[in-house]
């Protein structure tokens, strides 16, 4: 095994639309643990919306990345070298390790992932982030009642596909809005929900306004931009929206800026914000019910595994951007048997 570590890190702030050019490839030296850290080989990287504004040198909930760095990322890998009791070598762990194929990690830092219960990769979507998105977003936040209407946008997406499902769960009627008629059949046929619609059609409104006869009590926003004026004239009285992505923005040089604000004050609608890393309480609970739910056959989800190693994250990101992907986009960053380093 050599010395090396590849990483991919953010060559400039983008202009408009990310390119692979604005990535920088290249190899780093292998990390050594410390006392009490643990050297871990990524196998998995996840690769999600939210990591395209933190690419823009602009006030947000995290400190923007500057030229240079390491894109952030979620992981699941396999500890290869360990100076840690609790992380012995050959424990597989979910971490936040980023664009890279070696990192260090701390018990504190690092979630010890059960390889007999389920596929490692669930625990960088169903069983992990994107699960408790969902949970937390919906659940307590939408708090959905039986018989409500539940609309879901980029419903085919890993978040968005599990929210259609725990509505369902929760006994709600389940409308998806999804890019295309496959991604569209997928969601109505395979996830379970009532209807989809696709937001590309040119009857797209017209069906919207058909399928809400009594209005829209719950919207879980992941868009924004023209699919989210269209749904907010449907919006019930004291309807709530979960407002958890604004992927529609993320590309824009200027934002969108919506035309139909006025609707929240006249409908009374409760509009919630939120990102998931503020409420990591909420996660072991979450993945608990969710780990039950997959178990029983009640969640069911899509994988995108990209291949190609590391040098494909930049290609593999920009797919799941442009809606190119199908399901949770992940990347294979390593094979699963590793030489583990001599002496451990």
């Amino acid at each position: 095994m050599g010395e090396g570590s590849l990483r991919v890190a953010m060559r400039d702030h983008p202009q408009g639309q990310v390119t692979e050019g604005d990535f920088l490839i290249e190899e780093t030296a292998r990390p050594v643990p410390g006392p009490g850290q643990a050297l871990v080989r990524v196998r998995y990287l996840s690769l999600d919306p939210y990591m395209r504004p933190m690419m823009n040198p602009v006030r947000s909930y995290v400190e923007p990345l500057k030229p240079g760095q390491t894109m952030p990322g979620a992981t699941v890998g396999e500890v290869v070298e360990s100076n840690e009791d609790a992380l012995p070598v050959g424990t597989h762990v979910a971490c936040m390790l980023g664009w890279q194929e070696y990192g260090l990690v701390t018990k504190e830092t690092a979630r010890i992932v059960d390889a007999d219960a389920a596929d490692i990769s669930l625990a960088l979507h169903v069983l992990g982030m994107t699960g408790a998105t969902a949970h937390y977003g919906l659940l307590r936040l939408g708090d959905p009642e039986p018989g409500e209407t539940v609309v879901v946008t980029a419903a085919s997406g890993a978040v968005g596909g599990i929210v259609g499902q725990l509505a369902k769960i929760r006994g709600c009627r389940v409308i998806g809005i999804a890019g295309g008629p496959e991604k569209c059949r997928y969601v109505k046929e395979e996830l379970g929900f009532d209807e989809c619609l696709d937001h590309r059609a040119d009857d797209f409104e017209q069906r919207l306004s058909e399928l809400t006869p009594d209005w829209v009590d719950i919207l879980f926003e992941n868009v924004g931009g023209p699919i989210l004026d269209a749904i907010l004239p449907r919006m019930n009285d004291h309807g709530r929206i979960v407002l958890c992505g604004n992927i529609s923005d993320y590309d824009r040089d200027e934002p969108y800026g919506l035309k139909g604000l006025s609707h929240l004050l006249l409908h009374r609608v409760n509009v919630y914000s939120f990102v998931i890393a503020d409420h990591r309480e909420y996660w072991p609970q979450a993945i608990a019910e969710l780990a039950g739910w997959v178990k029983d056959g009640r969640i069911r989800f899509r994988e995108d595994i990209a291949q190609g190693g590391l040098e494909g994250a930049p290609a593999a990101f920009i797919n799941m951007l442009t809606g190119r992907n199908f399901g949770k986009q992940l990347l294979e960053v390593a094979p699963a048997s590793v030489d583990h380093p001599a002496g451990n």
